[in-house]
């Protein structure tokens, strides 16, 4: 590996998500295992593991476990490796497919099934009298069934995280990831429901075929503008809660952190200058949120340029968008829209915010730069200009991750058997995971409690499930 490529992976952090173990067959000369470590480190990985799994009098087998950048960089780790002498390489194991074999989640009952007399009870003859009771009774199906703690988390395949629209079947082990999580932190059972089509009145229509097994629906990485319709379309046919996370659960933690960094710099949600950055699912959604949380003045830049709704040239779903937002009639760049702003949310593509033109920005900036994997501009450097940073990245502070609102959302959701989703419910949801952050927790690298912290899904769910939704 060349030193320029060992500079440049140095430039990068190292990510869990591209870990790998290697299989080495060395000599016993005890300065091969130091060897190994440096020549991980020299090429820019980091070694966060190293085994001796068998001894022989002439030679070792080890397993040495590396972190590396990106899938290049870890081929170029095992590269290093192969150039140390006395050194084969036998195999290499890459440990996120190697997570992923057989799927991440699975079924196991709930209730002892060990003799005659338990299957006559949870299976034929006795389920018939429940199945018998609930044809009388629809109303108890959620307490006697798995009904009241599933949630069908549904996608079409059409905007998977940033990799754009590769199908249901390549969407799975997302939608796998997102039940993990449910049961993670909420102890929800989540089911993936990945729809070969994308026609909007099929998956309309699957949808409201598959809704008596569940208690909620999660619309998953369906792209703009049709999950704005499907979602409008479910909400008004189900008697269920549909959450779309892609717009509200963003659009819930985005407002949790503005509420705490503005507590920051010491300003105010009504008086504070907002350019949104993108104009799909999760732009529109943190428009209409901070606008029910008292904005007052939000510009949003996509690639028409600042939206305006003089412009009826815009599609419809932008056009409406620009209709509630732009009081000042701004026309022009993204660079156009930050001048004197206070915060920039960007949900829209890597590097088109210069970090020089937070400079620009008023005093005591704030950016929020969420496109993942790639944030509009680069963290350290907006760092070194604004206030507050926030980013989707999980190896920077103030980490904005939709974990923090969507588990306890439905938590809240199941508990109170609620039967759809308000903007209020929105704004508490928000509300309560700010708080969660106490005034002496909270500082600029600091704004967001950690996606592990076991109070945020329990305040999420009781401010849920408020009083008007309780029964």
């Amino acid at each position: 590996m060349s030193k320029a490529n060992a500079n440049q992976a140095r430039s990068k952090a190292t990510t869990g998500s591209y870990s790998i173990t290697v299989r080495l067959h060395t000599g016993t000369d005890p300065a091969v295992i130091g060897q190994l470590a440096t020549a991980v480190s020299e090429a820019g990985g980091i070694t966060t593991a190293l085994d001796i799994v068998e001894s022989r009098h002439d030679r070792l087998v080890v397993d040495l476990t590396c972190s590396a950048v990106d899938g290049e960089h870890a081929e170029q780790l095992v590269d290093a490796l192969k150039e140390v002498s006395g050194v084969s390489v036998h195999k290499v194991s890459d440990r996120t497919f190697l997570l992923h074999i057989g799927g991440k989640i699975g079924v196991e009952p709930t209730v002892p099934l060990r003799t005659r007399d338990d299957l006559s009870m949870a299976y034929t003859p006795g389920v018939g009298r429940v199945s018998l009771a609930l044809a009388e009774h629809p109303e108890d199906v959620s307490r006697l069934t798995i009904k009241g703690n599933s949630v069908a988390v549904v996608t079409d395949g059409s905007a998977v995280l940033g990799l754009g629209n590769i199908g249901p079947g390549a969407a799975l082990p997302v939608m796998e990831g997102k039940a993990a999580l449910f049961k993670r932190f909420a102890d929800i059972d989540a089911w993936p429901i990945c729809l070969d089509t994308h026609d909007t009145d099929e998956i309309v229509r699957a949808v409201e075929l598959i809704a008596p097994g569940f208690g909620g629906i999660n619309l998953e990485d369906i792209a703009a503008p049709q999950c704005f319709e499907i979602e409008a379309r479910l909400r008004e046919s189900l008697d269920i809660p549909v959450f779309h996370d892609d717009q509200h659960g963003t659009a819930i933690v985005v407002l949790a952190a503005l509420t705490n960094a503005l507590r920051c710099v010491g300003k105010e949600l009504p008086d504070a200058r907002v350019v949104v950055a993108g104009a799909g699912a999760a732009g529109s959604a943190i428009v209409s949120l901070l606008l029910a949380a008292g904005a007052h003045d939000i510009i949003v830049w996509d690639k028409e340029g600042l939206l305006s709704g003089d412009d009826t040239d815009l599609p419809p779903a932008k056009l409406s968008l620009a209709q509630k937002t732009n009081p000042r009639k701004l026309t022009g760049t993204l660079r156009d829209g930050l001048q004197d702003a206070d915060v920039f949310i960007g949900v829209s593509a890597g590097g088109v915010l210069d970090p020089e033109w937070i400079e620009e920005m008023a005093k005591q900036q704030i950016v929020f730069a969420l496109a993942n994997p790639d944030p509009e501009v680069d963290i350290a450097e907006a760092s070194r200009r604004a206030a507050v940073v926030a980013s989707g990245r999980s190896d920077y502070p103030n980490q904005i991750n939709n974990v923090l609102a969507f588990p306890g959302v439905f938590r809240g959701l199941l508990d109170a058997r609620a039967k759809h989703v308000t903007v209020e419910m929105l704004l508490r949801a928000a509300y309560a995971i700010a708080g969660v952050v106490t005034d002496e927790q909270l500082n600029p690298n600091y704004i967001i409690p950690s996606v592990f912290d076991s109070g945020v899904a329990t305040a999420v769910a009781t401010a849920i499930a408020g009083p008007e939704e309780k029964k």
